[in-house]
């Protein structure tokens, strides 16, 4: 049975942010709100959140998952960014953008997109992922809560508690965040490609 944290949007509660940090470390799975909607989210090397997220979303092994960030220089160990990507990509964060980028080594490898050897990374505009992420430390290994068949992602702390009480660890409910999920600006490719239009204006990307 999943642990349900009912977290103020704009002033968390410390002793929650605290605990559900202290749960990831150890190898909790949980579903966290962000600035476009809700997210799995787990420890960067836990081999078992990764499989239980693709298990709960039915990804096949070309899904990109996406490292939460909480600021540049946490972005800058995990992917190769040159100055111009740097100074555009700066200019859009914090926001709902996921920008895919050729990973460091310091990426575990059954994170990368197993020919392109990229991954995805964000720095979200979120006061609650940024107490996490502030807690933790570390990044966030993501992937937007969208359940197969299902056409928007669930937006509501109390059903992602009712519908995934038992195979997720922990639920954050800070309200509803929204449906649209990030839009996904790929760098990696030497041209810049919009690979999907969500709650980020993809205007300075065209």
């Amino acid at each position: 049975m999943a642990k349900y944290f009912d977290v103020h949007p704009e002033s968390p509660q410390r002793r929650a942010i605290s605990s559900v940090a202290d749960d990831i470390r150890s190898g909790a799975l949980v579903a966290y709100p962000t600035d476009s909607c809700y997210a799995l989210g787990c420890r960067l090397g836990s081999r078992d959140g990764i499989d239980r997220i693709r298990s709960i979303r039915d990804l096949d092994g070309r899904h990109h998952f996406t490292l939460v960030c909480q600021n540049f220089a946490q972005l800058g160990r995990f992917v190769q960014i040159d100055n111009d990507v740097f100074r555009t990509i700066r200019a859009a964060t914090p926001g709902s953008y996921t920008f895919i980028l050729p990973a460091t080594k310091e990426v575990p490898r059954q994170l990368l997109h197993p020919k392109k050897k990229t991954v995805g990374v964000r720095i979200p505009d979120h006061v609650v992922t940024q107490a996490l992420l502030t807690e933790l430390a570390e990044p966030l290994l993501s992937s937007t809560l969208l359940l197969p068949g299902e056409e928007e992602p669930l937006t509501q702390g109390w059903e992602i508690k009712e519908r995934l009480d038992h195979v997720v660890d922990a639920v954050i409910d800070s309200g509803d965040c929204g449906t649209e999920p990030t839009t996904v600006i790929d760098f990696s490719g030497g041209d810049v490609e919009i690979v999907r239009r969500g709650a980020g204006d993809p205007t300075p990307f065209e």
